[in-house]
């Protein structure tokens, strides 16, 4: 049996209830916390606005991955830049062309909006992305990504 090639589309305001199941998923294969149950209705908003920009990996009528991206801009270099923020496939179609075609959309749509670079970040554990990064020819670059929660940090442990 021949897989069905994969479907590309941008994710509108109205896939948010579609997109929030691939971020929870996602979320517990990077280990992180799952969000809270408001997570669909800030990605709507988000998508809504404009603020995030999403693509939906479709097999059939299946939503099987997606890919996010934020537009910024890098002050050391002057220039604007796509943040690739999410990549996630479901385990099972990993490796047959879907994280590519997801990529592939995303620096489409970062030289539409004449970005420079396009910028992210994978786990240092997570061997499978960093070899599908390098196959892509991106370059490493060895930094310490943090994140401080401002809902929880008090203004006094900041100085």
């Amino acid at each position: 049996m021949v897989a069905q090639p994969f479907q590309v589309r941008v994710a509108e305001a109205s896939d948010a209830a579609r997109l929030a199941p691939l971020c929870a998923a996602h979320a517990v294969y990077e280990q992180l916390p799952p969000a809270d149950l408001r997570h669909a209705a800030r990605l709507h908003a988000a998508l809504a606005s404009g603020q995030l920009h999403a693509w939906l990996l479709y097999r059939e009528a299946q939503a099987v991955g997606y890919a996010s991206a934020t537009l910024d801009y890098a002050t050391l270099s002057g220039r604007s830049y796509a943040h690739l923020d999410c990549l996630y496939l479901h385990a099972e179609v990993r490796g047959q062309g879907g994280g590519r075609a997801l990529l592939h959309a995303v620096i489409a749509f970062a030289r539409s909006r004449g970005c420079a670079e396009l910028q992210w970040q994978t786990p240092a554990w997570n061997a499978r992305a960093i070899d599908f990064y390098d196959r892509q020819g991106a370059q490493r670059l060895f930094k310490q990504r943090y994140c401080l929660d401002l809902t929880a940090v008090r203004t006094a442990v900041l100085g």
